[in-house]
């Protein structure tokens, strides 16, 4: 779980159409979170944020030319939480995000509601991916070794995939945490892993 003030989090946001960076600030302010800066563009979100300290960065992927993938690790190793919030929804792209160290990706196309529940999970330590972005990663062609798994075993990666625990994970598929744990050692040894840490990175790079 992250440090925040009382109210929420204090959130920079970096977007290069200000009508959006308007109506985030408006929306954020409303539910009680703190904009403490906005940018369009790289250089002017880099010079910001060496004064502005935030817990969360949102940010566009495409900004005039240049990636938002590219303030994504900088703000990782300054234990700044990164938020993508894009029109892209396709896996490669969530992959490389995930990899490079965001902690949610939204689509741009969900509805406000779904963005404010992003930042719940948020603030409470939880990776979180939009509904939108996820469909697109169900149906994605990364299916080689993920088909050695069951189909109980599947969910229960797609789960991991979106942050949730052991515990929501066995009231989600009504069964006890010991056998979310089972799961977890047959799918570690049919994809010839070491451990957890393996089985974790997997999913994130695999986009499930």
């Amino acid at each position: 779980m992250i440090s925040t003030p009382a109210q929420g989090m204090r959130i920079f946001l970096v977007d290069d159409h200000p009508s959006i960076l308007d109506a985030l600030q408006t929306i954020f302010i409303r539910n009680s979170h703190e904009v403490c800066g906005t940018a369009t563009n790289l250089e002017k979100a880099v010079q910001a944020l060496e004064t502005c300290e935030p817990n969360l960065v949102v940010v566009d992927l495409s900004l005039c030319g240049e990636s938002g993938l590219d303030l994504i690790a900088p703000l990782v190793e300054r234990d700044i939480h990164i938020l993508i919030y894009s029109m892209h929804e396709d896996a490669a792209t969530l992959r490389r995000a995930l990899q490079a160290g965001a902690i949610g990706y939204v689509s741009k196309r969900e509805p406000m509601p779904i963005l404010l529940e992003a930042l719940q999970h948020i603030l409470a330590g939880k990776r979180y991916i939009s509904p939108l972005v996820a469909l697109n990663i169900e149906s994605s062609s990364f299916t080689h070794t993920f088909q050695a798994l069951s189909e109980r075993e599947q969910q229960i990666l797609a789960l991991l995939t979106k942050g949730e625990t052991n515990a929501e994970m066995a009231e989600s598929l009504e069964i006890s945490i010991r056998t979310v744990e089972s799961y977890y050692a047959r799918m570690i040894s049919k994809l010839d892993m070491q451990g957890m840490k393996d089985l974790r990175k997997y999913a994130i790079a695999e986009g499930r």
